[in-house]
Formats: C-alpha cells, sequence, structure tokens
C-alpha cells in the first residue's frame, strides 16, 4: 500500500506522472478501506479515477459516505482529510468527522 502523503511538489515531469498516479492509488485505497457496499458507487468512483477525474471521484466518494450516514474509522477519516488537501478537495471532507464511530 502507498503512503498518502507521497510525493512532491515541486517534482519533474515524470515526477508529476508519479505524483497523479499516486494519487490514483489513493483514492482507490480509500474506496477499498471505506464502509460504501454499494457496487454502482464503487464503480463510478473507480471510472472516475480512471479517466482522471480525481477530484470528482474523491468528491463522490466523500459525499456517498455523508450522504449514506455510514460510519467510519479515526484513520480513514484522517487519510481522507490528508488526500483532501493534496487534492485541493477541502470541501468534500466537510461533515465526515460527525460519521467517525468511537
Amino acid at each position: 500500500m502507498y503512503p498518502l502523503l507521497a510525493g512532491s511538489s515541486r517534482a519533474s515531469r515524470s515526477g508529476d506522472f508519479m505524483h497523479y498516479s499516486q494519487g490514483q492509488a489513493d483514492i482507490l485505497s480509500l474506496l477499498q478501506r471505506s464502509p460504501i457496499t454499494n457496487s454502482d458507487v464503487r464503480k463510478d468512483v473507480t471510472e472516475l479515477v480512471y479517466v482522471g477525474e480525481m477530484g470528482l471521484a474523491f468528491d463522490t466518494l466523500c459525499s456517498w459516505i455523508y450522504q449514506e450516514e455510514l460510519r467510519i474509522s479515526r484513520e480513514l477519516y484522517k487519510d481522507l482529510v490528508a488526500l483532501s488537501i493534496r487534492l485541493e478537495e477541502h470541501n468534500a471532507v466537510q461533515g465526515l468527522d460527525e460519521l467517525i464511530a468511537e
């Protein structure tokens, strides 16, 4: 499994590709760890990642968790927040803290 915060913001062109690939891997890893069981949503998020719509894929992942009020671990929440910062999708994680299972 890839660490969520790998990569450098000052990467070369090949480094940009690695950063992009890392973002794809991170979203797919979070999807795998998420409580989402709806196969259509899982497929949509995966397809969005593969066509390069990582912001939309991440937003869909977070929105589904929030709208369905799915309980998440504190660790998953922290990883979602960390990726939201990297993707500059800060609004995607709003309200997810209310769903942390204690």
